[in-house]
């Protein structure tokens, strides 16, 4: 309910605000009812996951710019969604837009007039353009989406042409100390999604790095000690493979190529 609550106070506020509800969740679809009636409701009977909420939402909305937060992250200026909207008058050639974020525990740093290209962004701190976001196709929903959401939908948002432009002039607050990164499950998913990132997107000539990719997420875990869902996450990916396969679209070698180049060696841009 902050986020609501900050994002009707920001100045300019957004022309419409609409929020997804991910599961039948009746109290808080009637508080929110209550507390924002301006708001624009969207209802998933079953869990649809992150990705999939954000696209009903990009889907639904009416505006040539969407912002995107989660149910715990909010703009920290007032002047966000005008900043967003100079912003894009500023780099026509960006797609996406995506803020500073900062967790809990994190020194807030004042904005900065700084921005550069980049290669991946926040979905919960990042605006932006309807047209080029339905033209990828949207999220691959997923209920656990972690190491797939955004990457998937970057590698496909490069392919076709489209810009990402993370900058510190806009700013993002995520209310969560990401103690949850270490629960078994998500643990478990961010390995199997990995190996679904390649298999949908990689052509089978670089299936090779999607397997280190995997395998520098599975020593990381490691080093970090969360063992503790490693082996159900390597065990469930011939399953996880089958049941998105529907989802399947390769890119080419160099798209791919391209897209893990900019990964690595952001390209700076002129404010």
């Amino acid at each position: 309910m902050s986020t609501l609550e900050i994002i009707q106070r920001c100045d300019p506020s957004p022309s419409e605000i609409v929020v997804h509800v991910d599961g039948r969740n009746t109290q808080l679809i009637e508080s929110i009812k209550s507390q924002f009636p301006k708001a624009r409701l969207i209802v998933s009977e079953r869990l649809v996951g992150p990705g999939g909420g954000r696209n009903k939402l990009i889907e639904a909305a009416t505006n040539e710019f969407v912002a995107s937060f989660d149910d715990d992250s909010y703009p920290l200026d007032a002047d966000y969604f005008g900043r967003a909207f100079q912003l894009f008058e500023q780099f026509p050639q960006a797609a996406i837009i995506c803020a500073a974020l900062f967790h809990r525990g994190d020194a807030i740093k004042a904005p900065e007039q700084m921005a550069e290209w980049t290669a991946d962004f926040s979905g919960g701190a990042a605006v932006c353009r309807r047209k080029a976001f339905l033209e990828t196709g949207g999220y691959v929903p997923l209920p656990i989406a972690y190491g797939m959401e955004e990457a998937d939908l970057a590698l496909r948002l490069h392919a076709l042409g489209g810009k990402i432009l993370k900058t510190k002039w806009l700013r993002v607050f995520h209310d969560t100390d990401l103690n949850r990164h270490s629960e078994p499950a998500i643990t478990a998913s961010s390995i199997a999604n990995l190996a679904l990132l390649t298999y949908l997107r990689y052509p089978p000539a670089l299936w090779f790095v999607g397997a280190i990719q995997c395998t520098r997420r599975i020593v990381w875990l490691l080093k970090h000690g969360r063992w503790r869902g490693i082996c159900s996450g390597v065990v469930m990916i011939p399953g996880h493979l089958k049941a998105h396969r529907t989802y399947k679209g390769r890119l080419s070698t160099d798209s791919v190529k391209s897209y893990l180049s900019l990964r690595r060696t952001a390209m700076p841009a002129t404010f």
